[in-house]
């Protein structure tokens, strides 16, 4: 059924079977379907809203509970926000146990051949609406003309759909953030680690955008990410991707420029969660080299990439995912990569000890712009050393070798 946006609550309302106060899961990051979610908000005086990444512009209201694993700024300031934590490897199961949806609504290109697709966003969608489907839940669609037809675990039968509405609107982008001395040099310290023929797994910022630049003279580079930017398809116009291997990944946003790119392109594969996220099936990849960041790196060589001062920033994401999956593939390595002073707080980044629930623990280095800090395979001792030697800022180093004494690292 095809309705308009006036129309959309009033459809859902009709819809038998849905409980009084519903869990809505939607589509997340840049793709999230804002005209459909607030044409429903006055389908129901309280539902549960769950996106991941969610940014803003989310009805507001109270009666409206936010529910996520990664909290995005729609959400991150919400007092009676629900955090769920999990691996997002592990989000699909959420859906088909403690977390099931009611609704689910995707933000989808126009049909084409019986389907629309999900587009730049995939992430754990699927799972979404296989459990929506179980209970008897309803599927609905913000049909968007300008939102790519992407192809792979994204494309969706229409017997699939049950309430559709059509919105003509540019999607968010996101621009590249601006390199500066350090960024590059964090950059250059993390391409030089990776080698012709290697599996990437980037972010996007100013250090990915960095490392990305570096290896434009690298060839047979393949993806196997959660999610990619505009750096991939420099990478894929200078020749340095291996053409015979498709460009996987779960979700992506950038540049218009990039979703004209990827529509209807068959070297890119947007694959569902449970499998660019699945250790086991990072760890196939040959020399995946996995790149993250934190937002702070301690003495043991833990990380905190979702916590600042006990409130909840971001979630565990995909770090730990990669990480692990980096760690088990042959020829793989798991890099942490980051500033050694964060210039806004005006702290250090490697620290003694982490307080706050920690998101991930020993990669195989940690790099900053000070050098890159060798981690695995060596003991607690000389993990220290190297952090503090290697790629804590220079003011804070006597400081840490008092702390580490204290820890019993000297």
């Amino acid at each position: 059924m095809t309705v308009d946006l006036d129309g959309l609550a009033s459809a859902l309302r009709a819809s038998p079977g849905l409980p009084a106060t519903p869990r809505i899961v939607c589509s997340g990051n840049l793709a999230t379907p804002l005209r459909a979610l607030e044409a429903l908000d006055g389908a129901w005086p309280e539902f549960a809203l769950y996106a991941i990444n969610a940014p803003r512009g989310l009805p507001t209201r109270e009666g409206v509970t936010f529910e996520t694993s990664f909290v995005g700024p729609g959400m991150r300031h919400s007092p009676g926000l629900r955090y769920l934590p999990a691996r997002l490897s592990l989000v699909p199961r959420l859906f088909a146990t403690t977390l099931p949806p009611d609704v689910v609504v995707l933000h989808t290109s126009l049909p084409r051949d019986g389907a629309v697709s999900m587009g730049t966003e995939v992430n754990v969608l699927p799972a979404a609406v296989e459990a929506a489907k179980a209970r008897g839940g309803r599927v609905v669609v913000q049909m968007n003309p300008q939102m790519p037809f992407t192809f792979g675990d994204g494309v969706l039968g229409l017997d699939q759909i049950d309430v559709a509405v059509e919105v003509d609107e540019p999607l968010p982008v996101a621009t590249a953030a601006p390199m500066d001395d350090e960024g590059a040099a964090i950059g250059a310290l993390v391409a030089g680690r990776v080698a012709d023929g290697s599996t990437l797994q980037l972010g996007i910022g100013a250090v990915p955008d960095a490392v990305l630049h570096g290896l434009l003279r690298r060839r047979g580079l393949r993806i196997w990410s959660e999610m990619f930017s505009d750096g991939v398809l420099a990478l894929e116009r200078s020749g340095c991707l291996d053409p015979a291997v498709p460009i996987t990944s779960s979700f992506l946003f950038g540049s218009p420029e990039l979703y004209a790119w990827v529509n209807r392109n068959h070297r890119v594969v947007m694959r569902r969660t449970e499998v660019t996220n699945e250790p086991g099936v990072i760890a196939q990849q040959p020399q995946m080299t996995s790149v993250n960041t934190a937002l702070a790196v301690d003495l043991f060589a833990q990380a905190n990439a979702s916590r600042i001062k006990s409130r909840i920033f971001s979630g565990l994401g995909g770090q730990t995912d990669f990480i692990v999956g980096a760690l088990h593939a042959r020829g793989g390595q798991a890099l942490m990569a980051l500033r050694s002073w964060h210039p806004k707080a005006d702290v250090s980044t490697i620290i003694p000890l982490i307080d706050e629930p920690v998101t991930s623990i020993q990669p195989t280095a940690v790099v900053t712009e000070q050098g890159v800090a060798a981690i695995w395979g060596h003991d607690e001792k000389t993990q220290a050393k190297h952090l503090i030697e290697q790629a804590a800022h220079p003011r804070i180093r006597e400081e840490l070798w008092e702390e580490a004494a204290g820890l019993g690292l000297t």
